[in-house]
């Protein structure tokens, strides 16, 4: 066949260039067509389970969502090909705040809003939104080739995981664990609703401190006392100070006047004052402070509210009746200093909480919320830690911060003031006023019998349902034959910052409802900043859409930067460098499998033999491949991707294409038909292997290939995962190997240092320092010849060392290169002694600089250290210049 013939050929199975999207176009459909996603429950194989982290319905993927749906799928992918029935399961989040927030804003462009619409309109728009949503993340997903298996998707609001909602809802009420009370809480007012403690975001705000004199009520002097929020002061139930602080024991059971509202408050004592912060005395507001509402329960003091949900003050603020909170602060500060009451005001800097969702500040406000009593729930999600059934963290370090979390946990305010959500399951009678929570719909008091039953406005806060996600999307509460088979799972992925959010809920719901811990180990990574390290945000407009980068480079080259750009729990900076560099990779590997396609002509799967005389260069690479087979296979099963794939690029890159594939030209090319058969065969297996040991990290182009190559099998998504064949270990091949390319690496740089290319014939000596390595030498001889093109070759244990040569030391040889023939001596050491003058003066500039003490006062840092970085290349040159000069001259 010609060789135009063979190219028509190979261009039919793999075109010239690789094209992401025709691969992924492709292959995802075949593959969901196929169902090689769908898990079943084969008694015969272990189950291996991953839940998604269900991404909120409110919009796109970003990368931190790539991220970590990819490390979920190449676990999955490598489960599978390891034999395991892999259950990835897919899902989304209601998200409820964020969900509600999207929507309204839509209806304000519309000019209307959700009170215009009522609430089963609001939702039906919801709804609206959630399919539409839903469907963008579906085709994400199929973009980054997930291997998900759809048939079993959740939804957080859907029926099934609405009755475990109920449920777990119930149970805990009945337990005593689920209360109604009158507590603090997190509410946001741009939301308004209440928050839970972890949906608050601490920023360092530059605030003022306040310090103020209270009067006494008898008239004989006053209080000091200081606030960062004088607004609230309006809202002060008494003045609280240390018992045994002797500065004010006198006037503990005294009272004061409050300021502007004129009402007489008590001095309280109490241990939770620091009598060394401050004045030792504080105001208490137990209605807008939690420490403050504690310190009021203990005294039995009045909780008055002042401002409302939308953060503007109330009938209870005196004059300042709608006011917005801090339009109130400022005029409060302007009458207490005119009033004398008002003496100070200092710079103080603090951490102030907002919102998560909305990014207002967070009030604490006195509100009638639902709760979790947390404690028992935390107690047993602490003793199982400490046990040998504890969920395993990767990286450890991050067990630390699970506990340090659950160890100090409060009650959880559950209820939030939204409509879209799970409809808290509790109604109240109208007659009796009794209080009933059911699993289903309550259409009567069972205490009074009366029907006038109006059910809770609120919802639950989006994490309790979340809470439930690794049990609720396998049919919990019903024993179901996937919770039986596919429960607990395996490994959950998620970045660090939802441990307390998430993880830690998910542990104590598991084991409070399942007996069981919801996943084996918690695998943590990083987010990912920008390239000068940075957070990605909307206000640095440094985000990067997932679905550019695959539009730019395909989802392969995504992928695999990704998975292989950080270590467990450790950030990672996005570089589009970095993918374009992982797009290179890719065609490499590419233009490898069209070069051996090109050399498998009428060569099928029934031809492969290992068994036939194989070259050093062919024991090298099939050891080379078992070894890399052994590294990847560890590093994947300790979860640290990164390493793998650098394991894998070396060998694809190095060993694979520019060594073996160099060296098999010689038989592919050659009359012998059985070495060139042997050939074929390793570079099947080779190619075969490393496709499957890549194809977790990049689906779609290893699929593309593998369908090329000589197969059995219907997709390299079902295929066995490679495994270490002892057979085809060979030390003393890759001794022998490992010595070639050293000498060859070695006349390679040599010709580089004099600039003699290639192409021009030299003169190269190599003198063994044993026989095993004279051996060796002479076996490898074809290959030295090929690859550093000598006029002669001389390997010889009696090598005279001639006189003039460059020279380097191998692993048991010597090599020389006679510079007679090689370059124009006079002319190389003239160009040296340029080059040398120009390092000395690059050398001194710098120096002068770096002792200038104008220079070194005034720049930089950073600057100061790359010239110091600059000098020490410029000395490194310079002294090897320096050694090739004395060489040259025979100095």
């Amino acid at each position: 066949m010609s060789n135009q013939q063979a190219t028509n050929d190979i261009d039919q199975l793999l075109p010239k260039n690789y094209d992401p999207k025709a691969a992924e176009s492709k292959w995802y459909p075949y593959w969901i067509e196929k169902g090689f996603f769908k898990a079943e429950r084969d008694p015969q194989k272990r189950p291996f389970t991953i839940v998604i982290p269900p991404p909120n319905v409110t919009g796109k993927l970003h990368l931190g969502h790539a991220l970590d749906t990819t490390l979920q799928d190449i676990i999955t992918r490598t489960k599978r090909m390891q034999g395991y029935s892999a259950l990835f399961l897919p899902g989304m989040d209601h998200a409820g705040i964020a969900t509600q927030a999207r929507v309204e804003a839509t209806l304000r462009e519309e000019g209307i809003s959700r009170h215009d619409l009522g609430r089963e309109k609001f939702l039906e728009k919801v709804w609206e939104w959630k399919h539409i949503y839903a469907e963008h993340i579906r085709e994400q997903w199929e973009k980054l080739g997930l291997a998900l298996d759809y048939s079993r998707e959740r939804f957080t609001m859907d029926e099934g995981l609405s009755r475990a909602v109920r449920e777990v809802f119930v149970r805990l009420y009945e337990k005593g664990l689920i209360y109604r009370g009158n507590r603090i809480i997190n509410w946001d007012p741009a939301a308004r609703t209440a928050l839970s403690d972890i949906e608050v975001i601490y920023k360092e705000v530059k605030g003022a401190l306040h310090h103020m004199r209270y009067p006494l009520a008898d008239g004989s002097g006053y209080i000091e006392v200081a606030t960062t929020r004088p607004e609230t002061m309006l809202g002060d139930t008494a003045v609280a100070v240390h018992p045994e602080d002797e500065r004010y024991k006198h006037l503990i059971g005294k009272t004061v006047i409050l300021p502007i509202v004129g009402r007489e408050i008590p001095i309280v004592a109490d241990d939770y004052v620091d009598p060394e912060f401050g004045s030792g005395a504080v105001k208490i507001t137990p209605a807008h402070d939690p420490n403050d509402f504690e310190l009021g329960q203990r005294h039995q003091l009045p909780q008055i509210v002042v401002m409302d949900e939308s953060g503007t003050m109330n009938e209870n603020a005196a004059g300042y009746k709608g006011l917005d909170r801090f339009e109130c602060r400022k005029q409060i500060i302007k009458d207490l200093t005119e009033q004398g009451v008002m003496f100070k005001i200092e710079e103080h800097i603090h951490q102030v909480g907002h919102s998560e969702r909305s990014d207002a500040v967070v009030e604490p406000y006195l509100s009638t919320q639902w709760f979790v009593k947390m404690q028992p729930l935390a107690d047993a999600a602490i003793a199982n830690a400490y046990s040998e059934d504890s969920v395993k963290f990767v990286p450890e370090r991050f067990k630390t911060n699970y506990l340090r979390w659950i160890e100090n946990i409060r009650d959880w305010c559950i209820s939030r003031q939204l409509w879209w959500g799970h409809r808290i399951p509790a109604w109240y009678c109208q007659d009796c006023g009794e209080t009933i929570v059911s699993r289903e719909d309550a259409g009567e008091c069972p205490h009074c019998h009366s029907h006038q039953l109006v059910q809770d406005q609120d919802v639950l806060d989006t994490w309790f349902s979340s809470a439930l996600w690794p049990f609720s999307t396998l049919g919990w509460p019903e024993e179901t034959e996937d919770m039986k088979y596919f429960y607990p799972t395996n490994v959950l992925v998620t970045g660090y910052d939802i441990i307390f959010f998430w993880v830690a809920r998910m542990i104590f719901s598991g084991l409070e409802f399942t007996g069981k811990n919801p996943f084996d180990t918690v695998l943590i990574h990083g987010i990912i900043r920008d390239s000068e390290g940075r957070k990605m945000s909307k206000s640095l407009g440094n985000g990067v859409d997932p679905m550019e980068v695959i539009e730019k480079y395909g989802a392969d080259a995504l992928r695999f930067t990704l998975a292989t750009g950080n270590s467990p729990g450790n950030d990672q900076r996005f570089y589009w460098e970095k993918v374009e560099a992982n797009r290179n990779f890719a065609n490499k590997i590419w233009n490898a499998s069209r070069f051996a396609l090109m050399n498998l002509t009428g060569f099928g799967y029934e031809d492969i033999d290992l068994s036939g005389n194989l070259s050093t260069p062919d024991k090298w690479v099939l050891s080379r491949l078992q070894a890399t087979i052994k590294d990847v296979t560890r590093l994947m099963d300790a979860f640290e991707f990164g390493e793998a794939g650098r394991v894998l690029y070396n060998f694809i890159w190095d060993d694979l294409c520019d060594w073996y594939i160099e060296m098999a030209k010689l038989p592919l090319y050659g009359n012998d038909e059985a070495a060139k058969k042997t050939t074929q065969s390793v570079l099947v297996t080779v190619l075969d292997q490393t496709l499957r040991l890549l194809h977790p990290f990049m689906p779609y182009m290893t699929e593309e290939i593998w369908q090329a190559l000589p197969h059995q099998g219907e997709s390299i998504t079902v295929a066995a995962w490679p495994t270490v064949n002892e057979q085809l270990i060979f030390p003393d091949a890759e001794a022998e190997m490992n010595l070639l390319v050293e000498v060859i690496r070695s006349v390679r740089n040599i010709r580089a240092e004099v600039n003699v290319p290639m192409s021009k014939k030299i003169e190269l000596l190599i003198k063994p320092g044993d026989s095993l390595t004279l051996e060796r030498l002479q076996r490898g001889e074809e290959y030295l010849v090929r690859f550093c093109n000598p006029e002669r070759l001389e390997i010889s244990e009696q090598l005279k060392t001639p006189d003039k040569a460059m020279s380097a030391v191998v692993s048991g040889a010597e090599l020389f290169l006679p510079l007679a023939g090689l370059i124009d001596l006079d002319q190389e050491v003239k160009r040296l002694e340029k080059e040398l003058a120009t390092l000395h003066g690059e050398v001194e500039r710098i120096e002068k600089k770096l002792n200038n003490p104008g220079f070194m006062a005034k720049a930089p840092e950073k600057v100061v250290e790359e010239e110091r970085a600059k000098m020490a290349g410029y000395m490194e040159k310079r002294e090897k210049v320096m050694a090739r000069l004395s060489e040259l001259k025979g100095e």
